[in-house]
């Protein structure tokens, strides 16, 4: 029995052009992303199989592969509902974040220099991967982290509220080869007000670790 299942797209394919393509979000949320969720599916009953028949000569494949295709899952989930077509600007612009907005601001002198590193982070991934702004449960401030493929890189326990897809999947058809053009473009089409409500529920459900 499945565990996982693809979600919904928040909006057709055409609510994000002309940042991206209707091609791009259709081929990405339809193939790849029910992919990952193909994936950790299948390998839950490959562990299903391998409990039950008390075999382990393939556990660390086994792992590996659901931490890949699971957070594949997790990180696209939380990729849609950060975009709206009407979306862009800084937080400051938008109602209800205000309290995201200062907290970008404390964690990294400000909008604009939190705007630069995320771009940086996301352009500079070697190979696939993402650049994330995280809510980091032992500071409970905000850091930008890599991920590579999608795992790795990243502080154990912080939350992600904003990602960035920067593998070739999700910009190729439409970019070419430029991902900073992609980056720089992404920025006109941020959900803040889901950014915020992630940054909220992140504070709320994440107490603080104690170092």
């Amino acid at each position: 029995m499945a565990i996982y299942t693809l979600p919904d797209l928040p909006y057709d394919y055409t609510a994000l052009e002309p940042v991206i393509d209707p091609q791009i979000v259709e081929l990405h949320h339809d193939k790849h992303h029910a992919a990952y969720v193909k994936g950790a599916n299948d390998t839950l009953e490959q562990l299903a199989e391998a409990r039950d028949k008390d075999q382990w000569g393939a556990i660390n494949g086994l792992e590996k592969n659901l931490a890949f295709h699971l957070s594949g899952h997790i990180l696209h989930s939380i990729y849609w509902h950060n975009m709206t077509g009407d979306g862009g600007g800084e937080p400051l612009d938008k109602d209800g974040v205000g309290e995201l907005a200062d907290a970008i601001a404390e964690s990294f002198g400000s909008f604009a220099k939190f705007r630069t590193q995320l771009s940086k982070a996301s352009a500079t991934t070697q190979g696939s991967g993402w650049g994330v702004l995280a809510y980091e449960p032992v500071s409970g401030r905000l850091i930008v982290e890599q991920v590579y493929d999608h795992q790795g890189n990243v502080g154990q326990g912080s939350v992600p509220i904003l990602v960035f897809d920067a593998w070739e999947h999700a910009f190729y058809l439409q970019y070419k080869n430029q991902k900073v053009d992609f980056i720089e473009a992404m920025w006109k089409v941020v959900n803040w007000q889901d950014v915020a409500n992630r940054y909220a529920q992140a504070k709320e459900r994440t107490p603080l670790i104690a170092p």
